[in-house]
């Protein structure tokens, strides 16, 4: 298929359902001692840094959530809490302000490796160094919005009629509506894949490059047989907790890199779209 006629397809796709208006209210609260540029004008000090989701007047977009202390992590309603100290600070001495990090590969926007729910695959080495950055940066990347009143079933990927050769697709659903990403709490109602809405997806498509908006690409219901499905070919990438407030449906360039973790079969990951 060539890419007018992959655009005329996804111009139909989109036209069957609302997307979410984009260029609302900020989705992050003010940091203090920073500013929005999407809210206000960068003040004349130098010293208060700028903080940004939108790029190159509105071509890229940061689609990786902030690390903070409130930010959600699996079965946990106290947050991520303190995840950076500053053992050497030039305050107390040192030479340099030099910090350390402690978190769990799977925080905050991240990747799933095969090694997550298979143990054979994770004792062979299938970790995220071993993922194909081919798939994790590229050239269509579809953006698009599920049905609101749905876990991501196969009547509900059926509904979205995507394209065959469409290899990267990002699942925006009511979990962006919900702010769930900006909640301490885990939320266990959270919007994923049920185990017949992943076999389908495999089964009649060729996406490689399964990307979602909570920490998990697994409706809570069917958290391991989701999983099982899409990693067992170990041809299926998942990114998960991605931040999709305010962008169009449409196709992007997509460009995600994981840490070059040996031996983890997770790692925090930093993903843009661009136009």
């Amino acid at each position: 298929m060539t890419f007018p006629s992959l655009f005329l397809a996804f111009f139909l796709l989109t036209s069957s359902f609302s997307p979410l208006a984009a260029g609302s209210s900020a989705a992050y609260p003010i940091i203090p001692g920073t500013v929005d540029t999407s809210v206000s004008a960068a003040p004349s000090d130098d010293l208060i840094p700028v903080r940004r989701e939108v790029y190159d007047d509105g071509k890229l977009f940061d689609i990786t959530h902030r690390y903070t202390s409130d930010m959600p992590v699996w079965e946990s309603d106290d947050g991520l809490g303190q995840f950076l100290w500053l053992p050497k600070s030039m305050k107390n001495g040192s030479l340099a302000n030099n910090s350390e990090m402690k978190l769990p590969t799977h925080t905050g926007t991240h990747v799933d490796a095969p090694g997550h729910v298979f143990d054979h695959y994770f004792d062979a080495g299938f970790d995220v160094d071993t993922l194909d950055l081919e798939v994790l940066n590229g050239c269509p990347a579809l953006l698009v919005d599920v049905p609101r009143d749905t876990n991501l079933t196969a009547e509900a990927m059926k509904s979205l009629n995507i394209p065959q050769g469409v290899r990267r697709v990002l699942f925006r659903t009511l979990n962006t509506d919900r702010k769930l990403m900006f909640k301490k709490q885990f939320d266990t109602s959270y919007v994923g894949f049920t185990k017949d809405g992943a076999q389908w997806l495999v089964d009649n498509t060729d996406i490689k490059f399964v990307g979602v908006d909570y920490l998990s690409v697994a409706a809570w219901t069917d958290l391991i047989p989701s999983h099982l499905v899409f990693l067992d070919s170990r041809e299926i990438i998942l990114v998960e907790a991605l931040k999709l407030d305010g962008i169009k449906p449409g196709i992007y360039s997509v460009h995600c890199l994981p840490l070059r973790l040996i031996r983890a079969e997770g790692s925090p990951i930093r993903c843009i779209l661009m136009k």
